[in-house]
């Protein structure tokens, strides 16, 4: 039986399309998540919960020409399947195939590319405003959910929005959840609005009373504040009031028929800015999904999970409850990123010392600060790509107060699946130009405890980099012990080439010294461990003696560890040396498997091999002509 998702290849195919038929396609772009989803890894439960809410918005709004702004983005797939992108989605979050989230090179229908969360709404507006200076008339829609919506970046947008009163609609999609539980005080605010019926019936009760009342401009004013009043013991919806919107909802966000009423209801406003409460369920449809929408949020590509090595997020979080055991200052911080910093087993041992803040980076770090400042010992665990979120925190909160918080930063280097928005690439770059910042890398998971460890006995703030993987299946020592702030190690000795490796690419670095050694080239190799401050005397000594010098990085080049090294060399007046640094380019690194990620890039221990040769070859070269 053909499907009725094959004959959707635009959002004006669902136009005609029966309440049964609506029916049977969200049923079948349900099978089409779950199919290509637990092959290729992605996130599942979210967009499972907004089948509904998907083909309802392309249903009563025009797109491209009007805006549909998704928040994140990874909750677009039904938008992908419905825009054209169809016979394509068997390749998403691969290697030259479609994005898991959206971008604006893949279709006209992605009118904003959103990785992070909490950027929708300030986006629409911008969208919004330039309609209006332009004189045209197409709608604007922020689809963001109730996780993003604690994001103090969607509250300074809903600021402004209402401030302007500019016509746009924001569709709250509220399910409860970011990643895990959503947390915070407007969480609670929206759980008083999801849960219950009685706003509802009070307000038709309260329309019918006002109806009968005589038009006088005092009663309809009493009466107002009468329907303001309900609110206020039933629903606290006058939040969003007060803010400058017209508040609609909640909505059953599994039924069209009633969304597409609310969202052409919405569209035809013109009075002021339109909030509408939608309710869906996370993981609808698919039963696994909707009971553990947690592990069904993002999952694995088949054959992408290793459970035979622990994790490093897994070794994070075991180092830091045996340092919570040890040491009661040390308290815990995450940007609803609790799961996927493995932080479960800590929480459920010292609740009070395990803070979840939501998705609200900024104040994460600054949080930190201020608990450092009363003799506290705070770790921030955090993913690479969101540290960004936080720099100026970084910098004016916690660095220029020199203040002994530790960074542990998860997805350090190329994250692979999830894209040019998550990737870890410039960590090492912004963070080494900060003063009083320590930045440390491991070369495997047993180095990675011993780095916290000193991390957490440093007077000064540090950040401890590591990958999105497995471990190397190292015999983890069981005492901790102090690793010197810019202190290296030379793991193997050589005569012709000095490798300086650090973090992820020391091992791919001592492998590729090995095989070097089989054709007669022998290598040095240097797992520098911090990039900053740099051990100056090992990487000086190994330099000057062999005067060939290969630095590999998980890291852009640009302004980068290899820079530091060469920036060293330069300075120090150490002679003729040459220098060449491998990393990642100037560029934002696509979609793809890490593995193929770090071969295309020469970051594996066989474009180690390429590049050492060549250094070489092309010295013996210069030396022969110069005798000849």
């Amino acid at each position: 039986m053909a499907r009725l998702l094959d004959r959707i290849d635009s959002p004006s195919d669902l136009k005609e399309l029966t309440p049964l038929e609506l029916q049977q396609l969200a049923s079948e772009i349900r099978e089409e998540l779950v199919s290509v989803v637990s092959v290729n890894g992605g996130h599942l439960a979210s967009n499972l919960g907004v089948v509904e809410l998907t083909i309802a918005l392309h249903r009563v709004f025009d797109s491209p020409r009007d805006k549909l702004v998704w928040d994140v983005g990874h909750q677009a797939y039904t938008h992908k399947l419905l825009t054209g992108r169809r016979d394509r989605f068997p390749t998403l979050r691969q290697a030259g195939g479609l994005s898991g989230f959206t971008d604006r090179t893949e279709s006209e229908h992605d009118h904003f590319g959103a990785g992070h969360a909490s950027t929708s709404i300030s986006a629409a507006l911008g969208m919004a405003v330039a309609r209006d200076l332009s004189g045209d008339n197409y709608n604007v829609v922020a689809i963001i959910g109730d996780g993003a919506a604690t994001g103090g970046m969607a509250l300074e947008g809903m600021n402004q929005v209402g401030h302007l009163s500019s016509r746009l609609i924001v569709v709250l999609n509220d399910n409860g959840m970011s990643i895990s539980p959503t947390v915070g005080a407007l969480a609670k605010l929206l759980g008083k609005v999801r849960f219950d019926d009685r706003y509802r019936r009070a307000r038709e009760r309260g329309r019918r009373i006002l109806i009968r009342l005589p038009l006088g401009n005092k009663v309809w004013q009493a009466g107002k504040q009468v329907e303001t009043g309900v609110k206020g013991m039933f629903m606290p919806t006058t939040f969003w009031e007060e803010l400058g919107f017209a508040y609609m909802g909640p909505v059953d966000g599994h039924n069209v028929r009633e969304l597409e009423m609310a969202l052409a209801q919405a569209r035809d406003y013109r009075e002021r800015p339109i909030l509408l409460h939608v309710v869906t369920t996370k993981g609808k449809g698919y039963l696994p999904a909707e009971g553990d929408a947690v592990y069904f949020h993002g999952i694995p590509a088949q054959g992408g999970d290793n459970r035979e090595i622990p994790t490093y997020s897994e070794v994070f979080a075991q180092t830091a409850l045996r340092l919570a055991r040890e040491e009661p200052r040390i308290v815990v911080i995450t940007p609803a990123m609790p799961e996927g910093n493995c932080l479960s087993t800590v929480a459920a041992e010292f609740p009070e010392r395990v803070f979840d803040v939501g998705i609200c980076e900024q104040h994460a770090v600054t949080f930190a600060a201020g608990l450092a400042t009363q003799g506290y010992i705070p770790i921030v665990a955090i993913y690479s790509t969101f540290l960004q979120r936080s720099y100026d925190q970084i910098i004016h909160d916690v660095c220029l107060q020199d203040l002994p918080v530790v960074f542990a930063i998860d997805r350090g280097g190329i994250v692979g699946d999830d894209g040019k928005t998550h990737q870890g690439s410039f960590d090492i770059s912004y963070l080494t130009m900060v003063p009083n910042l320590i930045v440390a890398a491991p070369k495997d998971e047993d180095e990675l405890q011993h780095l916290l460890y000193s991390a957490t006995k440093s007077v000064h703030p540090m950040a401890v980099r590591y990958p999105r993987s497995a471990g190397l299946g190292v015999d983890m020592v069981p005492e901790l012990h102090l690793i010197p702030a810019g202190e290296g190690e030379l793991l193997r000795d050589g005569i012709d080439v000095a490798i300086i490796a650090i973090g992820s690419m020391v091992a791919p670095a001592v492998e590729a010294a090995e095989e070097l050694a089989a054709s007669g080239i022998e290598a040095a190799v240097v797992n520098a461990r911090f990039a900053k401050p740099l051990d100056r005397k090992l990487i000086l000594e190994v330099a000057k003696r062999i005067g060939r010098v290969v630095t590999v990085e998980e890291n852009t080049l640009s302004g980068g560890f290899g820079s530091a090294i060469t920036e060293l060399l330069q300075t120090s007046q150490v002679g003729d040396i040459k220098i060449v640094s491998m990393g990642l380019p100037d560029e934002f690194i696509e979609h793809g498997s890490q593995m193929s990620l770090r071969s295309r890039y020469g970051l594996d221990a066989a474009g180690i091999v390429r590049q050492v040769n060549a250094l070489v070859s092309a010295m013996d070269s210069a030396r022969t002509a110069v005798d000849y």
